[in-house]
């Protein structure tokens, strides 16, 4: 099978160029010319094609003798960024170059279309112990959500217009080797030799090690029952915060405490300072259900939670030695 990559500079699209290599794959990849000649030397074995995702570029060199694309490709979590500008910039990237590369893809024969998308379609965050499903009646108020979300719904339309297969996937949170954001912060703090206020947090959050995902992501490049689904995926076993710092600190064996300070407190925090949304991330939950996925495909994860939290860990403590 001939693969495209794109995103395959990225945390998630490098470790499917990684693990594809040694499978039976014929592999080919997207960079931009910044990172074009470091990407080259790392995969020897990839075609590399030079390319920036914005709506009018034309892939046609890139799309030749492609059976499938999985397209990791996005624009994420912007800090900084200017909020009249959010949405457009979002859609530029994750709605608009999505559906340009997707529409040349099925000109071009490509059988199958694999997209990254994200749990945040479905929203921000799960109450009173529900799941997410894969069902969704309207996007969440999130920008990057909002983005993927009006791409799912653009994608959907060509499966039916075209022979083109599409799979969308929902990851939440992914973490592994080399991640960074949030869970590389929580890391930092979890190894150090301080106290933390986070003892008490007992929410449940779903995650997935990055090696599951790609697992099912590669799954879903030849299951015949993958085409045209939407399908959620997790580790399969939701934690709270508390035991996430709990599992760093006893394989980094560092001498943090966790203080078990009421999960109250820290939404009182968040309304005094008008942070909501650094408690909901704290706090909240978030659950999958990825039951759809196991069904329809006969997979599972292969890797427990503990074995993806000791791998992260001290490849994050390799780094800092």
């Amino acid at each position: 099978m001939n693969l495209l990559v794109t995103g395959a500079t990225g945390f998630l699209g490098s470790r499917i160029l990684s693990l594809a290599a040694i499978q039976d794959y014929q592999l080919s990849a997207i960079a931009r010319d910044t990172k074009l000649n470091r990407m080259k030397s790392t995969h020897p074995e990839v075609k590399w094609h030079k390319g920036d995702f914005v709506s009018e570029f034309d892939w046609k060199e890139a799309l030749v003798d492609v059976n499938c694309i999985v397209h990791c490709a996005a624009r994420v979590h912007q800090m900084v960024e200017e909020q009249e500008s959010l949405q457009l910039n979002y859609d530029e990237t994750n709605f608009h170059a999505t559906i340009n590369l997707a529409k040349q893809a099925a000109q071009a024969g490509v059988e199958r279309f694999i997209f990254i998308s994200t749990i945040k379609v479905n929203g921000e965050e799960t109450l009173n112990g529900s799941k997410f499903q894969v069902q969704v009646d309207e996007a969440s108020n999130d920008p990057y959500g909002i983005s993927k979300y009006k791409a799912e719904q653009a994608l959907t339309a060509l499966a039916k217009e075209t022979s083109m297969e599409v799979v969308i996937i929902r990851p939440p949170l992914v973490y592994g080797p080399g991640v960074k954001g949030n869970f590389q912060s929580m890391m930092k703090w979890g190894c150090g030799n301080f106290p933390l206020p986070l003892g008490a947090i007992n929410n449940k959050r779903s995650m997935v090690y990055i090696d599951n995902l790609v697992d099912l992501i590669l799954t879903c490049t030849k299951h015949p029952n993958a085409a045209n689904q939407i399908l959620l995926v997790s580790d399969g076993h939701d934690v709270s915060v508390s035991e996430i710092f709990s599992q760093i600190i006893k394989v980094s064996k560092s001498y943090c405490i966790l203080l078990p300070i009421p999960m109250s407190w820290f939404w009182m925090a968040a309304k005094i300072t008008n942070k909501p949304k650094i408690a909901q991330r704290l706090c909240g939950s978030l659950q999958v259900d990825m039951s759809q996925t196991q069904r329809l495909l006969n997979w599972s994860p292969s890797i427990t939670w503990e074995q993806g939290i000791e791998r992260t860990v001290n490849y994050h403590l390799t780094l800092s030695n």
